[in-house]
């Protein structure tokens, strides 16, 4: 299975380098990026493989967003089963 996490907020050093490290952490595996900054504000998304995650999956998705305050960062990590539905049409 897959998760999508996207990651938005204020442009700083070290943001892809701290999501990663943390996916790696729980053993989530990124398997696509695609990021921009527009001004001074980062914008990225990740496709993760979450099949060997290390904890349950509500908890990847709350320590991801702990992740995000510490950082003044919005991250939002999604199973892929309700980004498929949310967007089929």
């Amino acid at each position: 299975m897959k998760a999508v996490i996207t990651v938005t907020g204020k442009d700083s050093v070290g943001i892809i380098a701290k999501v990663a490290t943390e996916c790696a952490q729980f053993g989530a595996n990124i398997v696509d990026i695609s990021q921009s900054v527009l001004s001074d504000y980062f914008a990225m998304i990740m496709l993760a493989d979450i099949d060997t995650l290390s904890i349950p999956f509500a908890d990847f998705v709350d320590k991801m967003s702990e992740v995000g305050q510490k950082k003044g960062l919005d991250i939002h990590v999604m199973h892929e089963d309700i980004f498929n539905t949310m967007h089929h049409i």
